[in-house]
C-alpha cells in the first residue's frame, strides 16, 4: 500500500463519522487552532510554548518576559488561520486570499507591509537558491495562482498542497513572514478536499528545512514528507475520536 492509498484510506474512516457534531467541529478547530499556530511560529524561531500559546489565544493572558513580536505572531496567525477556515467551502484559492491571509497575520508586526510585496532583494540564510527578484514578484505571483485555478485536478491532493507550498516559499514575495504563509496555503487546500491539516512539529525544522532545499532539484521526499504529516494528523484524529484504523 502506497503513503497516499493510505492517507486515503485513513481519510475513509474518518469520513465515515462524518459530518461531525457542532461541538466536536468547534474542539477539533480549537484544537489545531493552538497546534499550527505554535508549530508554525515556532518553526521560525517564536519562543512562546505550545502552553503559553494556548493561554494567549484562548485566555487573552500574554506571558511577561517574552517578546511582544512573539505574541503579535501568534494573535495574527490565530486569524489568519480562522480565515483559512472560512475558505472552506471554496474549491480554489486566490492570490486575494493569500494577501489576506499575511495581512492578518503581520499587520500587528509591521502595517505598512502587511499584504504588500517586499521591493527589495532578500535571500534564505543556508540556501544555495535565490528568491525572486522584486521586480518579477508579481509576475511570479500571478503564474501561480493561474496554475492553482488551473492543475489543481491533475494531482492527489496531498501531493497538490505540498507542491503548493514550494512554489510559494521559492518566489518568497512578503519580506517575512513567508513559510507560515506558505503553510497555511498548504492547510487551505488541504482541507478544502476533507484532508487533516500537515503540522510540522519544530523538532523536524532541520529536516524540513533541508527538504525544502533539495526540491529546487528534485522533491519528491519533501512531498514525502508533507504526506507524512498528514497521516500523522489522521492518525491523531482518529486516536482523539476513537475511530478504528483500517
Amino acid at each position: 500500500m502506497t503513503l497516499y492509498n493510505r492517507i486515503d484510506a485513513y481519510k475513509a474512516q474518518i469520513d465515515a463519522v462524518r459530518p461531525f457534531e457542532h461541538p466536536m467541529l468547534a474542539q477539533l478547530r480549537a484544537y489545531y487552532r493552538i497546534g499550527l499556530t505554535w508549530s508554525s511560529n515556532a518553526l521560525e524561531g517564536n519562543t512562546l510554548t505550545e502552553s503559553e500559546t494556548k493561554v494567549l489565544l484562548e485566555d487573552g493572558l500574554t506571558v511577561g518576559g517574552k517578546p511582544l513580536r512573539d505574541t503579535f505572531e501568534a494573535l495574527g496567525h490565530a486569524q489568519a488561520y480562522d480565515f483559512m477556515f472560512s475558505l472552506l467551502g471554496s474549491h480554489d484559492i486566490t492570490e486575494a486570499d493569500m494577501q489576506t491571509m499575511h495581512r492578518m497575520f503581520y499587520s500587528d508586526i509591521d502595517a505598512e507591509a502587511a499584504g504588500v510585496y517586499r521591493s527589495i532583494p532578500v535571500f534564505i540564510t543556508g540556501s544555495a537558491y535565490p528568491v525572486c527578484a522584486p521586480a518579477r514578484i508579481q509576475e511570479e505571483m500571478t503564474t501561480l495562482f493561474a496554475w492553482v485555478h488551473a492543475h489543481r485536478g491533475n494531482y492527489h491532493p496531498v501531493e497538490f498542497a505540498a507542491e503548493l507550498h514550494k512554489r510559494f516559499v521559492f518566489i518568497h514575495p512578503f519580506i517575512d513572514g513567508n513559510g507560515r504563509i506558505a503553510r497555511l496555503l498548504m492547510n487551505t487546500a488541504l482541507i478544502q478536499e476533507g484532508y487533516m491539516l500537515a503540522i510540522i512539529p519544530p523538532v523536524l525544522r532541520h529536516e524540513y528545512i533541508a527538504l525544502l532545499e533539495r526540491a529546487h532539484t528534485d522533491s519528491r521526499d519533501f512531498t514525502a514528507f508533507i504526506a507524512e504529516r498528514v497521516l500523522e494528523s489522521e492518525k491523531e484524529i482518529m486516536r482523539l475520536l476513537h475511530i478504528p484504523r483500517p
